[in-house]
């Protein structure tokens, strides 16, 4: 059993350095994550990849944020660019769930191609009035409905191409006026109004196979942030 449990660690750069290489197989994570920082190219990001497995001696997950849009760590010109989800969604109407699919069986492909197995998406927090601009633009929409249907077709197009969806940000990231990648938002809402609207959309994608949570304080809740 690793004494960092379930952790997801990171490395500095396009390959592992001795250091990074004995530090993973001593703590020897749940898995690994990858940031614009360990992006190349296709091979050099295959070969870290494989680094980070030798590591640990398993086939440890790797998982990367490649939501298209705003945040992608994959980019152009070598990885396709991708329409901001809120405007995809938009643009698409009726058939954003179809467009979904076919958006993250593509994400799922170039991910493949580079030896990673698991992508941080689909994003089901709802986009409100006050959500803050940091999240906005990567909403799917303000219905909860339709953005479960949208989480799912994305999560199924991930899951066709042989990658693993990371549903994110649980319980609901979307009331927050802050960026939680700065300072604590802090979301005055009650249990059961907070289950049945931005938690709605996770509830209805249970079976995704792992989550995110929310770095949010609910004082009504909790003294504590979810995470």
């Amino acid at each position: 059993m690793s004494r960092f449990g379930a952790s997801i660690l990171d490395a500095d750069g396009h390959q592992l350095t001795r250091e990074e290489r004995a530090f993973f197989r001593d703590v020897n994570p749940f898995g690994f994550i990858l940031f614009a920082r360990n992006i190349g190219t296709e091979a050099q990001v295959a070969r870290l990849c494989d680094q980070l497995r030798d590591a640990v001696g398993r086939e440890a997950p790797i998982t990367i944020d490649q939501e298209g849009g705003r945040v992608q760590r994959l980019r152009a010109p070598l990885w396709r660019e991708w329409l901001p989800p809120l405007e995809q969604a938009e643009l698409a109407g009726e058939n954003a769930a179809r467009s979904f699919y076919l958006r993250f069986r593509l994400i799922a492909h170039e991910l493949k191609r580079c030896g990673i197995d698991s992508n941080c998406a689909p994003m089901l927090d709802i986009a409100f009035t006050e959500t803050h601009p940091f999240l906005k633009n990567r909403c799917y929409g303000t219905d909860i409905a339709a953005i479960a249907e949208i989480g799912a077709a994305a999560s199924r197009g991930m899951l066709d191409g042989g990658v693993l969806p990371v549903a994110k940000h649980i319980p609901g990231h979307g009331r927050a006026v802050a960026d939680s990648h700065f300072e604590l938002p802090s979301v005055d809402i009650g249990r059961e109004e907070l289950i049945a609207t931005d938690g709605a959309p996770f509830a209805a994608l249970k079976d995704c196979p792992m989550g995110m949570t929310a770095h949010i304080l609910y004082p009504q809740i909790d003294e504590r942030p979810a995470t």
